[in-house]
């Protein structure tokens, strides 16, 4: 019995067929890139909430010195 949520040929767990390194790289660079901006445009619209995370992140690193 075969699975109709899958592409022919395609099991779970698979990639993309044959993604060569390069394409892998640009993929994960646009992502990253993305993720980045998001971060941006979340630190502008709360910058109180930013700026406690970096006093909690500055009092954390200061216990373990």
């Amino acid at each position: 019995m075969a699975d109709t949520d899958m592409p022919a040929g395609r099991t779970m767990g698979e990639g993309p067929a044959r993604e060569s390194a390069a394409e892998r790289r640009r993929r994960r660079e646009r992502f990253l890139r993305a993720l980045n901006q998001a971060r941006q445009v979340r630190d502008a619209v709360r910058p109180r909430l930013t700026r406690a995370a970096r006093m909690r992140e500055a009092i954390l690193l200061r216990t373990f010195r």
